[in-house]
This record gives structure tokens, sequence and C-alpha cells, in this order.
């Protein structure tokens, strides 16, 4: 039997960005990006609108806030266990592909683990889907009102134990650019009606959950492969994904790839038939990337698109991580906006001057660091919007 194509980190690489609009920006809607990525990071509620001005051509504030507004798109804890900017048909479908994970967690969780034995969880959920249900609810609140029934549990932890068993969503303003608000929950069926739920898939059926398992390793594959059944765990936090693998049979075809960083031997990936494979060698444009950016998050061997040293220098001990610069598609730099007060001549209204600092880990050549400064300007531009100036400073 003739060995699988080889495909090298730059090819990897190259295949990556291409179905993540990183190569060239998408003329297609933000909420169908979001939709072809299966959901965008969203734990900080900005994260995702530097991810889609990076991909979708004449992004603006509102393309996103107006979805989230109006139950389009919406932010939920799916994948890994993290909050999501998903579109409303996974929001309704990814919470209980993924349930085994928040199900593990609430019999291991440190915190809430025990005290859950104590209680008949099936109880605290059907009261907190009443509650959240009746109106959205704060966390804090959720758990107070939760506590009242079993006082002997910390609120935190029935609210931790409401999280873990219902599809939750955060309602707006939170997430909107320019507004803020408390984490406010409801459920899916409450925030997109009972019609449009009953229209979901029955994960229940087993039929239903091996096909939906099925697609969604191909969708994974759509936007992130070639990749390995390793990678897809990783990205889903899910375990035991081989056998869903296994049953896809002709429906992926299969290549080898340069070994893991550490390991000897090459690995095997997976990937759509027809999915693009850009040659290693097409340009990749300059692209600033959010702090929590799946495409930096949703491979066990991330060096396709970060070296490890490199990932090792974005984590900090108090959890906060930069946004990243992709050069030649590869993270090359962070960046951060810091924001100066300044005064507006005749108004009399104090007003921040943005600068868009961009640290390279290494030397940038001449031409690489022109296109830096050109789309850094276009960016903080972007992201500083309320800012009376901006400037770009690459160190």
């Amino acid at each position: 039997m003739a060995e699988p194509p080889l495909l090298d980190r730059r090819a990897l690489n190259r295949a990556l960005l291409a179905r993540q609009h990183l190569l060239e920006r998408t003329d297609t809607s933000a909420v169908e990006v979001v939709g072809h990525l299966v959901g965008m990071q969203a734990q900080n509620a900005w994260s995702p609108y530097v991810g889609l001005w990076s991909r979708v051509e004449g992004f603006t504030h509102a393309d996103l806030g107006d979805a989230l507004l109006d139950r389009r798109l919406a932010r939920i804890a799916v994948m890994r266990g993290t909050i999501h900017l998903v579109d409303a048909a996974d929001a309704l479908l990814l919470p209980g592909l993924v349930a085994p994970l928040y199900a593990r967690d609430l019999e291991v969780n440190t915190l809430h683990a025990a005290p859950l034995r104590t209680v008949d969880l099936a109880a605290v959920t059907a009261l907190a889907r009443e509650l959240v249900e009746a109106e959205p609810r704060v966390s804090t609140a959720l758990g107070t009102l939760l506590a009242e029934r079993w006082p002997h549990v910390p609120p935190q932890t029935l609210a931790h134990a409401a999280r873990g068993t219902l599809p939750l969503v955060q309602v707006p303003p939170r997430g909107v650019w320019g507004r803020s608000g408390a984490t406010t929950w409801t459920t899916t069926a409450a925030w997109f009606g009972p019609d449009a739920a009953a229209a979901a898939p029955d994960l229940s059926d087993p039929g239903v959950l091996a096909a939906e398992q099925e697609r969604l390793v191909l969708r994974y594959l759509a936007a992130f492969g070639p990749a390995s059944v390793l990678d897809v765990q990783a990205w889903s936090g899910l375990s035991g994904l081989a056998a869903v693998v296994a049953r896809l049979g002709d429906r992926v075809v299969r290549f080898t790839a340069d070994p893991s960083p550490g390991k000897v031997r090459p690995r095997e990936v997976l990937d759509l038939p027809d999915a693009p494979r850009p040659p290693a060698d097409v340009p990749a444009p300059v692209r600033f990337l959010p702090d929590l950016d799946n495409v930096l998050l949703s491979h066990a061997d991330r060096t396709r698109v970060v070296a490890d040293e490199h990932r090792r220098a974005l984590q900090s001990p108090n959890g906060v991580v930069p946004g990243t610069v992709l050069v030649d598609g590869v993270v090359a730099a962070t960046w951060r906006v810091e924001r100066v007060r300044v005064e507006e001549t005749g108004a009399r209204r104090r007003r921040e001057r943005a600068t868009l600092v961009v640290e390279p880990f290494g030397g940038l050549t001449a031409h690489d660091r022109r296109d830096v400064v050109a789309e850094a300007e276009r960016f903080v531009a972007f992201f500083a919007d309320d800012a009376v100036g901006h400037d770009v400073v690459v160190r």
C-alpha cells in the first residue's frame, strides 16, 4: 500500500489559514463565518470582534452587535468548557454534543464536586431552569435563589451546577461593542423560542447522536484541518473520538504530517477530500488576532501556527493572554493598546488617544515591518474607535 502524501508544517499552516479566512478576507457575512468556524472563542467580549475584523471584508462592530441583539448569534459555554460565540443553530446543538465534558467536571471539580454530591442534581437543574426562564438571571442571583432550597450548599456551587447541566446563553447587552452588563443567563429554549428548540436534533436518539458527532468532526476539519484525532479532541475537550473518526470511512482522506515536537514518527492527519490545501509557498498577509483565537487553541500540536517557545511566552501567571500578530502565517509578535487621556480643545471633554504597541518576538525584515505597520494602522482605528487619535509603535 502506498504511503499517504506528506504534508509539512508550512503546508498545514497554509491549509489552516485558508479555511480560517486568514489568507484572504471573505465577503460572506459575519454570521456565516461564525457558523463555518463552529464558533469563536469569546471569553472576553471583544475577542470575536477582532477575529472577525481580520477575516471578514468590511466588518463593522454593528455586524456582530446587531446579530447578538436579534439572536442570530449568541455567547454560550461549549467546546473546552469555555464561552464561544456561535450561531443560533449551534447554540441549540453544541451543548448537547459536549455535555459529557460538563458532566465530568461536576464529578471531579475540586471546588464544587463534594457539595454537589449532597443534592439531587436533577432537582437543582429543574429549579434553575424555571428561574432563568422566568427571567434572565446573573450568576450570583441565581445561586442565591437556589440556596433558599439547598441552604447547606454554597450559592456559587449551585450556580455552577446550573451552568454545567443547562444550555445557558449570556444575554445582551453583554457582548455588544460599546455596551456593558453583568453576565446574565437564560436557556437556549427561552432565548430562541420553543419552535427553534424543538427543531434541533434529538441527541437522545443514539443514531442521531452518532450522526451529529460525525458531522461535528467533519465541520472541524473544514475549519481547522488537516488534523489528527488528538487535534479534534484538543479543540472539543472531548475524549474517545477515535471511534467517531473510524466511522467516517471515505468521507475523509489521510495524509502523513511532520512529527510533533519531541516525536520521531510522522503523524496521520485527516482531511475532507475537497478542502482547500494551497501550495506551501502561497504568501500569507499580516493578521491581528485576539487574545484567545481558536486558530491558536484548536490543535494538540499547534506548531503549524505558533512555535512552542512562543506559545510558552504567551502564557502568564495571571491568565492574561496578549493579542497576537501573524507574520508569514505564524505568530511573530504580540500587541496591546495603550490609552492616554487628552483634552480636546474647545470642547473641554476628556478623551483618550490610543497607541497600538506591537512587540515582535524577533527581528522583522524591513518588508514585514512595513506590512505590520500598515495593517496596524487600520486595526487600531477599528479597535479603538472611540479614541480621538491613533498611533502605532512597533518595537
